[in-house]
C-alpha cells in the first residue's frame, strides 16, 4: 500500500540512514574478509517510508553506512527525511546540519526521535510513532509547501496502518549485496514488560503482525536482487509475541523454500520460552532457521526477577539453551552489566556462564536507561539518573562505576580470548550445526556462491591465518575443519569469531563504549565524501 490521498504537486524525497558508530552488534570487523559487503542490515523502517511515498514522487536513497550524501543528493532533493536510534544521535544531527546549508527542508522518523522528539530541536518536522496518520499529514504538508516552517512541527501517530496494509519496502533503492545479511519485519510489539525495554511503550503489548503472503512475496523481492545475502534476520522484537501467528506463518515459508532451493537461512530474536514451544521450533528448522538471539540478560535468578523477566525463569536456563542447540539454533545472547543485583561475584559468575552455556557471541553491554521504560521512570524517581555524554552508561549504579566498567571489559576480554571462542564454536559444529536442515539443492552449488566461498576463504587464510596475531589458535581450528570438509563452518565461524576477537580488543583498550545505547561520544564509520 502507498499513499493513497491525492498529491498536486510532484517532491523528489532524499532519505538519509546514518552511519552508526563502532559497535559490538555491526560487525565490522568481518566486512574485510568477505567480498564487496560494506554495511551490516538495511535499514528495514526508512526503506518501508520509501515504498509508502506516493507514486510519482521520486525517492533516493542514501546509507551513509556505505556512501555519504554529497551535495548533489541534497541539491536534487525537495525534502530530506532521516531515521534513526539512538546510537546514530550524532549522526542524526549531522545529516540536519548538511540538508540546511543546502536550504532543504527536514523530517526525522523513526525509533530515537519517537522515544525523546526534544533531542532533535533542529529538524522541520518530526515523525513521532510509527507508519499511520502522521506519515499522511507529512506527506500532505510537503505536498502543500517544501519550505522550511517557522517553527518545528511534530506529527505524532494516533492511527497505526495495520502490518497488513504495509507495502514492501524499497529493498530497489538500496544494493543488498553490500549488506552482510538482509532483513524483514513480521510482527511488532511484546507482550511482556521487562523493565529496561522501551518496546511496549512504543510499538505495544499486543503484537500485530503481517500475512504469510506479505512475507514470502518480500522474500520474492529479495532473491530477485542479484548477489543478495544468504541470510534474513527477522528484526520483530519477539518472534514469539503472538506464537499462533508465528505457527500459522512458518509453513508458508517452508513451503517457499522448498519451491525455491533453499536460497536463504533464517535468524531472529525471541524470549528464551521459546523453548518451550517444541511446534513452532521444529517449523523453524524446517524452514532453515539457524540463529537466534536471546535476550538471557543474567545467569542469575534473582536479578531476573528484580527486572520483570521471570519469563527466563519459566524452565531452567541451560536445559532451555541445550533445547533451541538440539533443533540447529546457535543462540545469540544478550547480556547486562550493572544491574541493581550485581555484586563482586558477578564477574566470575557471569564467565562460568559462558563457558557452560557454550554460546559463542554475547552482545554484553552496560545497563542504560531508556526513555519511556520502566527502569527509566524508577531511576528518575530515585535520582539516579546522570546527565554525562563521557560516561558509558546514564545508570547510577549501586557498585562504583569504575568497577562496573572494569567488569565489563574483564568480560569481554575473556568471552573473546580466541582459544576459547574457537572452543566454543567447535561445541556449535559438533553439537549443534549437525541437527540443522541440510537442504543439498542446484541452487545452493552455483558457480556463483563457489566462487564467493572460494573468495572468502582466501581473505581468511591470508588476513587471519597469514597476517593475523591469533594464527596458532586459528590454524588448530581451521585444519580440523578442512580435514573434516566442514568449509562452510569454518568460513562462517571465522567470520563471526574475527569480528568479536578485535571488537573485544577495542573494549579492553577503551577504545568502544560499554553500552550500544551509549551517547558516548565515538568517531562514526562514515565513508570519505
Amino acid at each position: 500500500m502507498r499513499f493513497s490521498q491525492p498529491v498536486s504537486y510532484t517532491r523528489r524525497i532524499l532519505c538519509v540512514f546514518p552511519a552508526y558508530t563502532p559497535a559490538f552488534g555491526t560487525f565490522a570487523h568481518a566486512y574485510r574478509l568477505m567480498h564487496n559487503v560494506q554495511a551490516f542490515m538495511p535499514p528495514q523502517g526508512l526503506l518501508l517510508i520509501a515504498a509508502y511515498m506516493p507514486e510519482h514522487w521520486p525517492v533516493r536513497f542514501i546509507d551513509e553506512n556505505i556512501a555519504r550524501a554529497t551535495g548533489e543528493d541534497f541539491a536534487w532533493a525537495d525534502a530530506v527525511f532521516v531515521s534513526g536510534m539512538h546510537i546514530q544521535a550524532a549522526q542524526i544531527h549531522d545529516i540536519a546540519r548538511r540538508a540546511k546549508a543546502a536550504g532543504k527542508v527536514t523530517a526525522l522518523g523513526g525509533p530515537s526521535v519517537s522515544s525523546v522528539p526534544e533531542m532533535y530541536p533542529d529538524y522541520d518536522y518530526l515523525h513521532v510513532g510509527e507508519l499511520g496518520d502522521s506519515t499522511n499529514a507529512l506527506v500532505a504538508q510537503l505536498d502543500e509547501s517544501c519550505a522550511p516552517p517557522q517553527a518545528q512541527v511534530r506529527f505524532q501517530t494516533k492511527e497505526r496502518l495495520g502490518l497488513n496494509e504495509f507495502p514492501i519496502p524499497a529493498y530497489h533503492l538500496v544494493p543488498l549485496s553490500r549488506y552482510l545479511m538482509c532483513t524483514l519485519q513480521f510482527s511488532s510489539g511484546c507482550p511482556y514488560l521487562c523493565e529496561f525495554c522501551d518496546i511496549p511503550n512504543l510499538y505495544g503489548r499486543q503484537p500485530r503482525y503481517k500475512t504469510p503472503e506479505q512475507i514470502t512475496a518480500e522474500l520474492d523481492v529479495i532473491t530477485s536482487q542479484t548477489d543478495h545475502p544468504s541470510q534474513v534476520y527477522f528484526v520483530d522484537d519477539n518472534f514469539i509475541g503472538n506464537r499462533k501467528a508465528a505457527r500459522e506463518m512458518l509453513p508458508h515459508v517452508v513451503e517457499w523454500q522448498k519451491q525455491r532451493g533453499y536460497p536463504m537461512q533464517f535468524a531472529c530474536e525471541a524470549t528464551l520460552n521459546i523453548a518451550k514451544q517444541s511446534e513452532i521450533l521444529a517449523l523453524m528448522r524446517e524452514a532453515a532457521f539457524v540463529g537466534i538471539f536471546v535476550g538471557i540478560e543474567t545467569p542469575e535468578a534473582d536479578a531476573l526477577s528484580a527486572m520483570r523477566k521471570d519469563q527466563n525463569n519459566s524452565l531452567p536456563m541451560m536445559e532451555a539453551i541445550k533445547t533451541l542447540n538440539e533443533y540447529g539454533l546457535e543462540v545469540i545472547s544478550g547480556i547486562i552489566l550493572g544491574l541493581d543485583t550485581d555484586s563482586d561475584d558477578t564477574e566470575q559468575r557471569l564467565k562460568d556462564f559462558i563457558d557452560l552455556s557454550n554460546i559463542p557471541t554475547l552482545t554484553i553491554n552496560l545497563l542504560q536507561a531508556l526513555p519511556k521504560t520502566p527502569l527509566w521512570d524508577r531511576l528518575k524517581r530515585e535520582n539516579r539518573l546522570i546527565e554525562d555524554e563521557g560516561r558509558d552508561s546514564n545508570v547510577d549504579f549501586f557498585l562504583p562505576y569504575d568497577d562496573v566498567v572494569a567488569t565489563w571489559r574483564a568480560c569481554m576480554g575473556s568471552a573473546y580470548e580466541p582459544a576459547k571462542l574457537l572452543e566454543r564454536y567447535e561445541y556449535q559444529i559438533r553439537e549443534t550445526y549437525p541437527k540443522r536442515l541440510q537442504p543439498r539443492t542446484p541452487q545452493q552449488a552455483t558457480w556463483k556462491n563457489i566462487k564467493l566461498g572460494l573468495t572468502m576463504l582466501r581473505n581468511i587464510f591470508w588476513k587471519v591465518g597469514i597476517l593475523g596475531d591469533y594464527k596458532r589458535e586459528f590454524w588448530k581450528f581451521a585444519l580440523r575443519r578442512l580435514a573434516r570438509g566442514e568449509i562452510e563452518h569454518l568460513i562462517a565461524s571465522i567470520m563471526v569469531a574475527h569480528h568479536l576477537i578485535n571488537f573485544a580488543r577495542d573494549a579492553s583498550g577503551g577504545q568502544t563504549n560499554a553500552s550500544y545505547y551509549s551517547l558516548k561520544l565515538q568517531e562514526a564509520s562514515v565513508p570519505a565524501e
